[in-house]
């Protein structure tokens, strides 16, 4: 006999071994009607903010945590109202068969329910009588806060993804109230706030809590609404007030996965870092040459683009600069590929997504590589996947104006090179002194790996190629 019940939805480990994430944004309010593998959320692991599908189809019966909250992985975050048989089994996710007996069909962040054949059920009403003194809000258009387009979306094969539910906008016809999440009304609740005089600046004109506590630092409130305001606008995040002498945000999340690694690579590989200054004027001559070209239009050609294929033809004489050292094993790991490692500068901290197989691509598919990662990373919508498994990085301080560095190796690689930026100087050339582009090549590389006269003749050749583009012809 079919029947209603409630499945709590746990946070899942999203494939790499953590232990917390934090739910960064919901896509999705009580009362949704939701399908399998539809987004539901938005959660910042230690190392990106990935998108969380749902692993049931039916109603969102109740949101656990709120925005902004570190969830302990396997802590339930959401309840849904689904129908099925009386003897279905548990609501966690991880049971292993289905209702009938056969398995359930994994996806990527867990087991799920089977998706129902039979109806599902009915979206709940949202509507309420609105004040009659109350007139309608003219909504202008607002360039949403968040990318809605995921660049690498976490999803599970499975069956058609269903369109997401129609929404209507915050200020909608009367009758309706704002469109929120539960977080969001109840902080607006908290600070005494009308969500009928907020406009939603979210997708589809979703108030976020961003435009609460705007709408908060723009008006004046009730008095007896002064003392939540300051306890919930606190607990939203780090915030100054006049007259203090610091600010303290919390470390979690990328930042906090960062320092770690760091402090971790820091200690544990001895760095050796080699500078070598070149004049790289042929390379930035061969650039404006490939942007000018017909075959390159509408690619995204930079030095960086060139130095990085430059790089993957290095290795080819150099492998040993493409390995990990094993500790465990206590083995040296060859990798007969290059996962290429661009490390990228984002808000919410330093990241260094990979390009697979960056070896075995030609200078326009490395160029649309770059192109789709460095926008990915800016965004916030680097995959784990795209986050693991690097052989060796590349850093571009020159974009910051900086000429040198000690770069700090990406745990588990032997090499990262820092480029510094492309100056204009002084500079022997053809036995006179002329005014050309120079460049330094920064080289920290690990020195169980990699010995001085290795690490040495890799920069030297790289160097040489840069120094002289035709050079690859004696190169491969």
């Amino acid at each position: 006999m079919s029947a209603t019940m409630i499945k709590e939805f746990r946070l899942p480990d999203l494939g790499e071994g953590l232990t917390e994430s934090e739910i960064v944004a919901w896509k999705v309010a009580v009362g949704d009607t939701v399908t399998l593998n539809q987004i539901i959320a938005e959660v910042e692991t230690a190392k990106a903010v990935v998108e969380l599908p749902s692993p049931f189809a039916g109603v969102v019966a109740a949101l656990h945590e709120q925005p902004g909250t570190v969830v302990e992985v396997g802590k339930p975050i959401v309840s849904f109202e689904i129908e099925g048989d009386d003897g279905a089994a548990g609501s966690a996710p991880g049971a292993g068969t289905d209702a009938a007996g056969g398995k359930r069909e994994p996806n990527l962040v867990g087991y799920g329910a089977v998706l129902e054949a039979s109806g599902r059920p009915a979206r709940r009403a949202r509507t309420f009588a609105a004040p009659a003194a109350s007139p309608a809000v003219a909504a202008e258009p607002v360039a949403p806060v968040r990318a809605t387009e995921p660049a690498a979306p976490v999803r599970a094969a499975g069956p058609a993804e269903s369109k997401p539910v129609e929404t209507q906008p915050a200020t909608s016809a009367a009758g309706e109230r704002p469109r929120s999440t539960p977080p969001v009304r109840k902080l607006a609740k908290d600070l005494g706030v009308d969500l009928e005089a907020v406009t939603g600046t979210g997708e589809r004109g979703l108030i976020t809590r961003d435009d609460v506590l705007n709408f908060v630092g723009g008006g004046e409130l009730p008095a007896t609404a002064q003392e939540p305001a300051r306890a919930t606008a606190q607990a939203a995040g780090p915030v100054q007030a006049p007259g203090e002498r610091e600010t303290r945000t919390p470390i979690k999340g990328v930042r906090k996965f960062t320092a770690a690694a760091m402090v971790a690579s820091a200690f544990t590989a001895p760095h050796v870092t080699e500078f070598l200054t070149v004049d790289v004027t042929p390379t930035m001559e061969l650039l404006a040459r490939l942007k000018a070209s017909r075959a390159f239009a509408g690619y995204k050609l930079t030095p960086l683009t060139l130095v990085s294929k430059a790089v993957l033809i290095a290795l080819r004489n150099h492998p040993t600069l493409n390995a990990r050292w094993d500790e465990a094993n206590q083995e040296i790991v060859q990798f007969n590929y290059v996962n290429l490692g661009i490390a990228a500068a984002t808000p919410r901290g330093l990241t260094v997504p990979n390009i697979k197989d960056a070896d075995r691509m030609s200078l326009m598919d490395l160029s649309s590589a770059l192109t789709e990662l460095t926008d990915t990373a800016r965004a916030g919508k680097t995959s784990p996947e795209a986050l693991s498994g690097g052989t060796i990085s590349i850093t571009n301080i020159g974009v910051f104006g900086i000429d040198a560095g000690t770069p700090i190796l990406n745990p588990g690689e032997a090499a990262i090179l820092a480029l510094g930026a492309v100056r204009k100087m002084p500079w022997e050339y053809q036995d006179e002194v002329a005014l050309r582009q120079v460049m330094t090549l920064s080289l920290s590389f690990d020195h169980r790996l990699v010995d001085g006269e290795q690490g040495s003749r890799f920069l030297q050749d790289l160097g040489a190629m840069l120094a002289d583009p035709g050079m690859v012809l004696a190169m491969v």
